[in-house]
C-alpha cells in the first residue's frame, strides 16, 4: 500500500487545527506550509524567551507534564507558561518563541484520527499563525489516547527540539533539515548504539522469540517502559529509544529513534496502517535499521 506523502511536503493534503486556539474563537484553521526560518531568525531564537502555551483545561495532564519536562530538560534560555489568550497577544513579538500543542488531521485519512503535534515557533508580526517561522514540529501522541503513551518520553522530545534548532543553526541554508526524514542520513550511525523498544510499540508479529531471532538487529533490546524512562533520565550513552505515535484504529504510524545522550534523531519513518502493515515498528523498519 502506498504511503501517505510526507506531511510537510504535501501540506495541502492535511489540516492542522490548533486545539488551543479552537478553545478561543476560531472554528478551524487551515495551516499552509509554515515557513522555514531564515538564518538570522534561527540565530534570534537563542535570544528569545520561550513561552509554553498551556491548554485551557484545569484538568489537563499535558499542562502538568510539560511543566515538569521544561523544568528538567529545557536548556535553551528563559521560559515561562502562558494561556491561549496570551499567545494571541504575544505571538507577533519576535522577542518570544513559543511551544504550542496542535492537532493535525489528514484529508486522505478516513479513520478521522487527530494527531497531537508539539511545535516550536518564532514570534513574528504576521497576519496568520501559519506564517510564523516553524523551528520544529514533532508528532507527540494520538488525541484521546492515554497520556502514558508519551508522558515518559516528553522530556526526550523537548531535548530533541533544542538539538534540532542547534542542528539547523549549523547550516540553515539546508532547508531539507526542516523535514524529519532528513535524519535518515544518520541511520548508519545507529548500528553502534543500543536500541530500546517497548514490546507494545512493535507490530504484533515481532512480539515472539522466533521473530526476535529472525528479524531483530543485534543491538535491539525489548524492554519495559520503566527501563526506557531510566535511559532518558540518565541520558544513557550510545542508546536510542523508540518514539512511536499511532493507533490500531488506523491512520498513520510515525516512528522515530532518538538518542538519549545526544538527543539527535537517527531514524524517521511513517506508514499508513492496514491489515498488512499494522500499528508499530515493522519488519521492514528493522531490516532498514539493521542493514548497516
Amino acid at each position: 500500500m502506498k504511503n501517505i506523502p510526507y506531511i510537510y511536503q504535501k501540506i495541502k493534503k492535511m489540516n492542522r487545527v490548533s486545539l488551543l486556539i479552537l478553545l478561543l474563537v476560531f472554528p478551524s484553521i487551515l495551516f499552509s506550509q509554515a515557513p522555514f526560518p531564515e538564518p538570522e531568525e534561527v540565530e534570534s531564537f537563542y535570544r528569545t524567551k520561550t513561552l509554553v502555551v498551556l491548554e485551557n483545561d484545569m484538568f489537563s495532564s499535558y499542562n502538568s507534564l510539560i511543566k515538569d519536562a521544561m523544568k528538567e530538560y529545557w536548556e535553551a534560555g528563559e521560559y515561562d507558561f502562558i494561556s491561549t489568550s496570551e499567545f494571541n497577544e504575544k505571538r507577533r513579538d519576535p522577542s518570544f518563541s513559543f511551544i504550542v500543542l496542535t492537532g493535525t488531521t489528514f484529508d486522505r485519512d478516513r479513520s478521522g484520527t487527530v494527531y497531537n503535534f508539539i511545535n516550536l515557533l518564532l514570534g513574528k508580526d504576521v497576519g496568520r499563525i501559519e506564517y510564523m517561522p516553524e523551528l520544529c514540529a514533532l508528532p507527540l501522541s494520538i488525541k484521546g489516547a492515554e497520556d502514558t503513551d508519551y508522558s515518559h518520553k516528553l522530556g526526550m522530545v523537548i531535548r530533541f527540539m533544542q538539538a534540532h534548532v542547534d542542528h539547523i543553526r549549523e547550516d540553515p541554508s539546508q532547508k531539507g533539515k526542516k523535514y524529519l526524514k532528513y535524519y535518515n542520513k544518520f541511520i548508519p550511525d545507529a548500528i553502534n548504539k543500543t536500541i530500546l523498544v517497548s514490546e507494545k510499540d512493535l507490530e504484533p508479529e515481532l512480539r515472539t522469540a522466533r521473530a526476535a531471532e529472525k528479524f531483530y538487529p543485534e543491538n535491539l533490546n525489548v524492554v519495559t517502559e520503566d527501563e526506557v524512562d531510566e535511559a532518558i533520565i540518565n541520558r544513557a550513552e550510545d542508546t536510542m529509544i523508540l518514539h512511536k505515535v499511532g493507533s490500531d484504529r488506523g491512520g498513520l504510524c510515525f516512528k522515530m529513534l532518538i538518542g538519549t545522550d545526544d538527543a539527535r534523531m537517527y531514524f524517521y519513518g511513517e506508514h499508513k496502517i492496514s491489515g498488512r502493515r499494522p500499528d508499530g515498528l515493522l519488519k521492514n523498519d528493522l531490516r532498514r535499521i539493521g542493514r548497516f
